[in-house]
Formats: C-alpha cells, sequence, structure tokens
C-alpha cells in the first residue's frame, strides 16, 4: 500500500503507469501529447503552478471555473486549518449545523429577489439534477416535460447528462426532454407549443462557458414572461460564471429586475477546495414544493455529504472573499485587457482566428485555418477522430496551447462542446498585466504559423509514444 509519502515521491513515469493501470490508460496516451501532460506540480499559490523541476507557470484554466479565488488562497487555506484544529463536526445528518445556517442566509444575501431558500449539494450536476427535480415537485408530478437549450452542459451524470445538448454517447436519462435553439425565443415558444401545459421546467446558462456565447437581454426578460405566463420554473445554470466570472456577481445579475426560479451554483463557491454547490429557490417555488411535514426531507437524502461542515464553512469565507474583494471590478478589470488585446490579435492573424469572444475574465479564441495539408492529416487521423468534423480544429487549437505552454510557461485549455476555441479564463486573483503577457505570447505564437506548431505537435505525440 502506498502512503502519502510515497504517493509524493513518485516520478512521472511511475504516475504514468498507474493511471494505465488503474485509471485509463487512454487519457495517458491523450494528456502525454501536452507538455503539462508530462510533469507533475510540485505546489500552487494564487495564479501560478510550480512544477517539480521549479518552474514557475502562470494558469489562465482557472480550474476550468473553480479557481476565481486562484490556487490556496490564503484566507481559504486559514478557514479550513482552524475547522481542522478545533474539531468542528463534519457530518450533520440529525444535528443543525451553524455553518450550513450561515451560508444559506449568506446566498440569499447576495442573490436579488426572494431567491432566498438554498440546498446544498456536491457538485454542479447534483446541483442542475436537484433544482429539475424541486420543478417537478413543484407541479406535483402533472406536468413531464423539461426543456434545455441545443448547446447546454449540465453535468455527465444520467439526468444532467440528458440535460446537456452536445453528448457523444447516448446514455439513459430522464423523461420528457426536449430542446430549443439558444437564445431564439421564437424555438423556445415553439417548443412549450409542443408540449401544451406540460412544460415543468426551463433550464439556461445565461452565459454558455462551453461555447463562449451568452443569452441577450431580451431573451432572458422574455423566457421569464414565458414562464410566468406558464407558470414554467425558470432555472438559470451559473454553476461557471458565479462569483463574478464575468464581469458582475452572476451573469444575470447584470440585468437589474431579472429574477429566475432557481439558480444553480458550484466551481468557485466552494473556493477552490470545497466540494459543494448549491440551488438557490425563490421561496414560494420552493416552500411549494417541499416545505411540509410530509415532503420536509425529500430533497435533503439526495446525498450523503449534503452541506458539510468543513465544506459550508469554506463556501461561507468564499463568498465573503468574492463580496468583500469585488471580485465582478477585478473581472472587468481583466478584461479591459484581454477584449481589445485579443481583438487586435484577430486582426493581425486573420488566417488563424475566427472570432474572439467572451466577457469579464472568460474568454474564447476560436482559432481554425492553417495550411491544406492539414485537411489530409485530418483524413488519415487513427481510429474515430477522422469523422470527427472539427478534428482539424481541436488538433490546431491544441497545437497553439502546447506551445504556449512550452515556450512561454502559460497554461490553457480549449472546450469540448461547440467551436472547441481557446479559452483564456484566468482566476480573479490573476493581475492585468500577467493578462497582457499571455496576449503578447498568444501573438508570439500564431506569428510561427499554424503549419510549424501543428508538425511540431504531432513530432512530439510521436515521440512521446516512444
Amino acid at each position: 500500500m502506498y502512503t502519502l509519502d510515497d504517493a509524493e515521491r513518485l516520478e512521472v513515469g511511475e504516475v504514468h503507469d498507474l493511471y494505465r493501470r488503474h485509471v485509463n490508460k487512454s487519457q495517458v496516451s491523450l494528456m502525454t501529447s501536452f507538455g503539462f501532460g508530462r510533469e507533475l506540480v510540485d505546489h500552487a499559490e494564487g495564479a501560478y503552478l510550480t512544477l517539480k523541476d521549479g518552474r514557475r507557470v502562470l494558469d489562465l484554466t482557472g480550474g476550468v471555473g473553480v479557481l476565481n479565488h486562484g490556487h490556496n488562497h490564503p484566507r481559504i487555506l486559514a478557514v479550513r486549518e482552524r475547522f481542522a484544529r478545533e474539531r468542528r463536526m463534519e457530518v450533520h445528518k440529525t444535528y443543525f449545523s451553524p455553518y450550513l445556517a450561515a451560508l444559506g442566509h449568506n446566498l440569499a444575501e447576495v442573490m436579488p429577489g426572494d431567491l432566498t431558500m438554498s440546498f446544498l449539494p456536491n457538485s454542479g450536476a447534483e446541483a442542475v439534477e436537484g433544482a429539475v427535480k424541486l420543478a417537478y415537485k413543484y407541479h406535483n408530478a402533472q406536468r413531464g416535460t423539461v426543456l434545455r437549450a441545443d448547446c447546454a452542459f449540465h453535468g455527465k451524470l444520467l439526468g444532467s447528462g440528458g440535460l446537456t445538448g452536445q453528448n457523444q454517447f447516448a446514455f439513459p436519462t430522464i423523461p420528457g426532454v426536449d430542446t430549443f435553439r439558444y437564445g431564439d425565443l421564437d424555438s423556445v415558444r415553439s417548443a412549450i407549443g409542443r408540449h401544451p401545459k406540460d412544460v415543468y421546467a426551463i433550464l439556461i446558462e445565461p452565459f454558455s462557458a462551453s461555447t463562449i456565447q451568452w443569452c441577450s437581454e431580451h431573451f432572458l426578460r422574455g423566457l421569464r414572461e414565458l414562464c410566468t405566463r406558464h407558470d414554467i420554473v425558470l432555472i438559470f445554470d451559473e454553476i461557471y460564471t458565479g462569483w463574478g466570472k464575468t464581469g458582475s456577481m452572476f451573469y444575470f445579475t447584470r440585468y437589474p429586475g431579472l429574477i429566475p426560479d432557481v439558480v444553480t451554483t458550484s466551481k468557485s463557491f466552494g473556493g477552490g477546495k470545497s466540494s459543494v454547490s448549491a440551488y438557490v429557490a425563490r421561496e414560494p417555488v420552493f416552500r411549494k414544493a417541499y416545505d411540509n411535514l410530509g415532503d420536509a426531507l425529500l430533497n435533503s437524502t439526495s446525498t450523503t455529504y449534503y452541506g458539510f461542515g468543513e465544506e459550508c464553512a469554506t463556501a461561507l469565507e468564499a463568498v465573503n472573499i468574492a463580496v468583500e474583494d469585488d471580485y465582478p471590478a477585478r473581472a472587468r478589470a481583466l478584461e479591459a485587457v484581454l477584449e481589445p488585446g485579443l481583438a487586435r490579435l484577430a486582426k493581425e492573424h486573420p488566417d488563424a482566428i475566427g472570432h474572439v469572444a467572451g466577457a469579464g475574465a472568460l474568454w474564447g479564441v476560436f482559432i481554425d485555418g492553417g495550411p491544406k495539408i492539414l485537411d489530409l492529416v485530418a483524413k488519415l487521423a487513427p481510429g474515430g477522430m477522422a469523422k470527427d468534423p472539427r478534428f482539424k480544429a481541436k488538433l490546431v487549437t491544441c497545437a497553439v496551447i502546447n506551445a504556449l505552454y512550452e515556450d512561454h510557461d502559460i497554461f490553457a485549455y480549449y472546450t469540448l462542446n461547440g467551436r472547441n476555441p481557446l479559452i483564456l479564463g484566468p482566476s480573479l486573483v490573476t493581475e492585468p498585466d500577467e493578462a497582457e503577457r499571455a496576449v503578447d505570447a498568444l501573438g508570439e505564437v500564431l506569428g510561427r504559423g499554424l503549419g510549424r506548431l501543428v508538425t511540431r505537435f504531432i513530432k512530439q505525440k510521436v515521440s512521446s509514444q516512444w
């Protein structure tokens, strides 16, 4: 049996071998295509990773939405260390928790309107499923249809996976899921019309982090009006975009008076340390569904780890930091660098960048193009990759990401949904001058030409297999 000390002494080759034997060997094959797949991190702080060899890497992935507070925020660490030192109670299925109570209060204070009732499971997918379950219970099982957008991403559990718009495998899921076009009110109206008086919930990401597109104010307010008229529970998924990421505390809160029936949040809600999520519901919706003696525990039995003490204590501190340090303003300061900088690169490299889009500290660079030889490379790709119409775009984007990492110590990623943009989504502790360095580095990489970048990337991929 390995001890913690044994684990921390493992070399990268040993880690790869253990992954192949006990995790997923194909994951090793994929990730060792990149420099970061061939190295190990020693420690992380703020916006930086420090590798085993001492190299410092600027992490612009933002933990894929988890790290608005950066790595190992000192206030987050202090709260967790204090909780352990004082031996506070973790599990509270029957005892009341002051941490859960206080966190519920803080969520109600941050959210607008009468979004005051919370439930606190572990992951974003659980929060989504809990919100949909709430909507179904609100209608007392008298309706059977839930609507979601064609580009939606709401998780990968069986239920949340069925509510996600782009899945590669047809797992079974909850019944009654139908689809509308993202941002298209007429499409929503048509979907409602296909199921007269049967739609119990509409689920939407006001800002789609996986495709870098967003709903207009007109669409969101129109959606609210439709849901009110037809007594449909409106659910906003802000799991990625919450806590300041796009320049407002939640994306929808930039529009005064716009109140959904339920909001889901996770990722940075846990301060980069706690696996915690929440859905926050309007009081009348929640009370109608669950606030009676017969149903009071109907929702709380959904997870053993609901509202664990240390997780709630961590989220308490994470929320206070986001408010006190004005994370929306930090995101807007990063936007002031990223928006004009990336627009400039799009003009300078029209053969490489189709367009750029984003808000706050979440930006997508849609990389495409390159020499025609890449079309042949795409056709000759192994396995089922040649059948992927986005394979060429993914290949050139991966080549750019790899060059940023290896040559500029900048860590970026690309999304798996939509048109697979390269994402610059820095933590909100990142400084504007660091964002400017990233833009300059991306310009230098693109200046080499996509053909050269891809050739290098493929050569490294081949050599890593030997």
